[in-house]
């Protein structure tokens, strides 16, 4: 259970560090890594320092069970150790006999016949049983794949931890050509040498990532990775520096680039490290899928098999990108395999059967990191032979007698084609969704096979996606599980109940609809949307909690609000009738509530006289919460807005984009909003005119969710291109505008539909104009993510989302930090689970502006009456409790009038 960057972080303490570390290595577990023999980039890390590649190689002790419950403690074994054992008797020794008459057995042939490559991850590791080799029985488990033992706990061997890197990237004119010079790259001794095809680049970017430049790299279409570890960056850069100057000797020498940049080096690495979730699931491709994706041979001859691999993928019409660890000849790749149809099956196990011929004749393995499975088990003979397969049969036997440990997977496993997850009988149903899945040909039921089990959303801290998760550590709360159990929803094996699935809305109650997975999931998994498109088939028919209705249709119950906010917030404020209405809503006690403002923002802007009547138009969003709840927000925008010379107009008729009906379902009313947007707004989307949005989450609906709902609207395309945040607005269409000067500290948190749908570079360019001395926090969502943290059965896990990163953040700041948060929900988790208040980018701009000198309170002093005390938008509930409550029970008389009818007919 032990996640591998947990183990690193604490050997790094020590200087140490474990060298396989697979790509997955935020959130891989040591159990599986020695399930299946892990390796990774750094493994060459453990060859300089005299060790194996993989983790068998680098394990010292297995503490193990069997399947009929004999628990043992198991390593290398000298021979008198052996002796003593086996004369001891009982289970263990009877076990170790068995284990010593089997390598006696098969010791020759195992020395003649078995595979000497260093990621030979294929059958079983019987070799480590031979005398020269310690009898090391805990080495001959690891990569078993659960189907001999159950692994306990393991003592790891560590190496020395190089306390500096270099990266030095090479180009050569294709992938190919990149292989000639590996054997003589390796006699310099870099701790990893990667290599991988323009291809993978291309994939990345066409699925939307746009950092994955190709313009960033050497020239060339074929690419080598070659890192340089050291006790200093001099000693790794002169390394760099030896090895660049014994490849320019070469009439074929590559270019070659010694990066310097550290986020030039992180975006290298998560490109290549995301290869098997970037090539899958590419727009305008064939689906990818495994198969044939970690085949290894030895390094010297990774020139010659290269090459023949792509004929043979040529040969059968499949053109996926080649990546992988070069330096260890282990070559990964994705295969756009037709498992849909019976022809399409048929050509992949053809094409299965001559890949495995094309390996065993360059004296290579099926598999060189993922196992043997299912996928390659079937073609171990043609590997091994069927001396060394009848051993593998026997070895199973001595630990396995009853045959009951994961059987059908590695040994007299089922075939390639058996037990597809889709197949040629593949029809999952096709239901009727308000979202169009235009990503996925328009079908949900291929939006819920979108997840390919990469795991990233189970990692812990440092990104957006799966907040829940973070916290229960619990895979129905990753995006992985929901995605799962989607699946199985829609195939309706497991789960029979459909859009009613009680299991699936269990797992989708701690989504916080953040959108992380969105953008940070290698395949764009989009749990928020799919939620959405649950709840609303869920709920048909039925009452949906009070919450629902209480911040769902929060929108209108502002412009109620707007009318009578004195007396709304006094009622809000009265402690028997708050208590009443927090219950009526849904509401956690803890929680309080944001006072209306005495004007709203629409009403102060039309109110006051028009300015830069000769500039260009730049119309402002007037979301519902900061047009009702913190006008100061949008006021302050209006102010940076024109002093950066533009005309700023506002909606001539009350909007909102629905943002609160998503996370409960209400799809009818929310697509009935958008609509009337598109309506309202023709001619100023016709005309151009770009719309500034305060609120990420708001602006989060026009790029995205807007686009699922209309996908054909061109009025609907026109208006994504026009909407920007603040800061991309200042950055795209005003980039004469002076950023005042700030000279102060701050932390920013980004709200999480910011991060995932538009990024942050441009308010960290903004940020950076303005001298303004910030850290970006490290953080996710902060907990409250809309209504989520303000309904009672989710306060605790709310509270417990934002004390990861953010409310330790805010609480440890000083008292002159500045604390930035362009989010409503942000604000108000800060407010009120600490003592400081946040702000706006726009206050922080406006504020500078308009202040000559900052006092040492700012913005405290400067934008005072933004700060309101932080209490729920709920006070009106009580007004409208029963006549809502009413119109419930006689929408739900006329809904069981209607479905009598239906029945009676």
């Amino acid at each position: 259970g032990c996640v591998l960057d947990d183990l690193r972080h604490s050997a790094e303490k020590q200087g140490l560090t474990f060298g396989p570390d697979p790509s997955t290595h935020s959130h891989c577990t040591l159990g599986g890594m020695l399930g299946n023999d892990s390796c990774g980039a750094h493994s060459l890390l453990c060859a300089k320092h005299g060790q194996g590649l993989r983790t068998a190689d680098n394990t010292h002790e297995l503490e193990i069970v069997t399947y009929d419950g004999l628990r043992l403690r198991v390593g290398a074994t000298s021979p008198a150790d052996l002796e003593t054992i086996i004369r001891s008797g009982g289970p263990r020794g009877k076990l170790y006999a068995k284990l010593r008459d089997f390598r006696d057995k098969y010791a020759d042939e195992i020395r003649r016949r078995f595979p000497q490559l260093p990621r030979r991850v294929s059958g079983y590791n019987i070799d480590a049983l031979l005398p020269e080799n310690g009898f090391h029985v805990a080495r001959s488990l690891v990569g078993s794949e659960g189907t001999l033992v159950t692994i306990l706990g393991a003592t790891l061997n560590l190496v020395p931890a190089p306390q500096a890197r270099s990266l030095l990237v090479l180009g050569y004119p294709d992938v190919f050509e990149a292989c000639h010079h590996l054997m003589e790259i390796l006699a310099f001794q870099p701790t990893a040498l990667e290599g991988f095809d323009h291809l993978l680049f291309k994939f990345v970017k066409q699925k939307g990532d746009k950092t994955a430049d190709l313009a960033l790299l050497p020239p060339g279409k074929g690419f080598l990775l070659v890192e340089f570890g050291g006790d200093s960056k001099t000693d790794c850069d002169a390394q760099a520096h030896r090895c660049m100057a014994a490849l320019k000797k070469h009439r074929d020498a590559p270019h070659a680039q010694l990066l310097d940049d550290p986020e030039k080096e992180q975006m290298i690495w998560k490109v290549r490290e995301g290869g098997l979730g970037s090539t899958s699931w590419v727009p305008g491709r064939a689906d990818a899928w495994p198969g044939w994706e970690d085949s290894a041979v030895p390094p010297d001859k990774v020139a010659d098999y290269l090459p023949e691999l792509r004929k043979l993928f040529d040969k059968y019409e499949y053109q996926p990108s080649l990546y992988g660890h070069f330096g260890q000849g282990c070559i990964h790749c994705r295969v756009g395999f037709d498992l849909y149809t019976a022809m399409g099956i048929d050509k992949f196990k053809s094409f299965m059967a001559e890949a495995a011929d094309l390996v065993v004749r360059f004296g290579g393995s099926l598999s060189g990191e993922h196992g043997d499975g299912q996928a390659r088990g079937e073609y171990l003979p043609k590997m091994f032979g069927d001396t060394l397969y009848q051993a593998f049969r026997e070895f199973k036997a001595i630990w396995d007698p009853h045959w009951k440990m994961n059987p059908g997977k590695k040994i007299d496993a089922y075939g390639a084609a058996e037990n597809l997850r889709i197949g040629s009988d593949f029809n999952p149903p096709q239901p009727r969704t308000h979202f169009h899945f235009p990503e996925d040909r328009g079908s949900f039921g291929r939006a819920a096979l979108r997840c390919v089990g990469v795991g990233n959303c189970r990692a812990e801290g440092g990104q957006v996606m799966c907040p829940s998760y973070q916290v229960t550590h619990e895979e129905k709360d990753s995006t992985r599980g929901r995605a799962h159990l989607l699946f199985e929803m829609m195939n309706g094996e497991v789960l029979t109940d459909g859009w009613k699935s009680e299991a699936v809305k269990d797992a989708l109650d701690l989504c916080l609809a953040c959108k992380g997975c969105k953008g940070e999931c290698p395949v764009n998994v989009d749990m928020a949307t799919y939620k959405a498109e649950f709840l609303s088939h869920y709920y048909e028919g039925r009452l949906r909690p009070r919450h629902a209705y209480a911040m769902g249709l929060i929108y209108w119950w502002a412009r109620v609000a707007a009318r009578m906010p004195r007396l709304v917030n006094f009622v809000a404020e009265a402690p028997l009738l708050c208590r009443a209405v927090k219950w009526l809503g849904g509401i956690a006690p803890q929680r309080q509530v944001p006072k209306f403002a005495d004007q709203t923002f629409t009403a102060w802007f039309q109110a006051r006289e028009p300015r830069n009547l000769d500039k260009t138009a730049v119309m402002l969003w007037p979301d519902t919460f900061n047009n009702h709840f913190f006008p100061e927000v949008l006021k302050s925008a209006v102010n940076v807005i024109e002093s950066a010379g533009f005309r700023v107009k506002i909606p001539w008729r009350s909007l909102c984009c629905g943002r609160p009906l998503y996370d409960f379902g209400m799809l009818n009313l929310a697509k009935h909003q958008l609509r009337q947007i598109l309506n309202v707004l023709r001619d100023p989307i016709q005309q151009g005119v770009p719309i500034v949005v305060l609120e990420p989450s708001c602006a989060a609906v026009f790029r995205d969710e807007m686009m699922g709902l209309f996908p054909t609207d061109e009025d609907a395309k026109r208006l994504v291109r026009l909407v920007y945040s603040l800061a991309d607005f200042l950055d795209q269409r005003a980039p004469h505008f002076q950023a005042p000067a700030i000279h102060r500290k701050a932390i920013i948190h980004g709200h999480c539909h910011h991060k995932s749908v538009f990024k942050m570079d441009a308010d960290k360019q903004l940020l950076d104009k303005t001298g303004l001395d910030y850290e970006l926090l490290k953080s996710g969502c902060c907990g409250m993510a809309g209504s989520f943290g303000f309904e009672a059965d989710h306060y605790e896990i709310s509270q417990q989302i934002g004390d990861q990163v953010l409310l330790p953040a805010v609480r440890e700041a000083g008292p002159g930090t500045l604390i930035v948060a362009d989010g409503f929900s942000c604000r108000q988790q800060i407010a009120q689970s600490t003592p400081r208040r946040a702000f706006h980018t726009a206050q922080v701009l406006d504020a500078a502006l308009n202040v000559e000198a900052l006092p040492s309170d700012y913005p405290e002093q400067a934008i005072r009456e933004s700060v309101a005390p932080a209490r729920l938008p709920v006070g009106l509930v009580l007004a409208a409790a029963a006549v809502a409550v009413g119109g419930l029970f006689w929408w739900r008389a006329k809904q069981r009038d209607k479905i009598f009818l239906q029945d009676w007919r």
